[in-house]
């Protein structure tokens, strides 16, 4: 089974504003659905905080920490199509970041629940 690690946008999950919370990606990674082709174990999930500056030390830390090492990264759903848009950071910058750091293939979205 592939492994993840999800970057989830703090603010939606916190305040619950267009995201229930990370259960929705938990899921698409289970069950292989979304923009997950095959299911998946979950070895992080990291929420990028606003302004964003922590999110790459963090995701870092993580992976570090992860007992299994993650074969992708996923941005959340939530963070990659977010309403409003974030004004911090563009969604695709990030993953070019995450990739460049972690040397991991990102992937944009999680799921296409509603």
């Amino acid at each position: 089974m592939k492994k993840v690690a999800i970057v989830g946008c703090g603010a939606y999950m916190d305040t619950t504003y267009g995201c229930p919370g990370e259960w929705r990606c938990l899921a698409a990674a289970r069950r292989g659905e979304g923009k997950f082709k095959e299911a998946h174990e979950v070895v992080a999930f990291v929420k990028c905080q606003c302004p964003g500056r922590a999110v790459l030390p963090t995701l870092a830390m993580s992976l570090k920490m992860a007992d299994e090492k993650p074969d992708v990264v996923h941005l959340s759903t939530c963070l990659v199509k977010p309403k409003p848009g974030c004004p911090y950071i563009e969604p695709e910058k990030l993953a070019a970041m995450i990739e460049k750091q972690t040397g991991l293939p990102v992937v944009m979205e999680t799921h296409d629940y509603h």
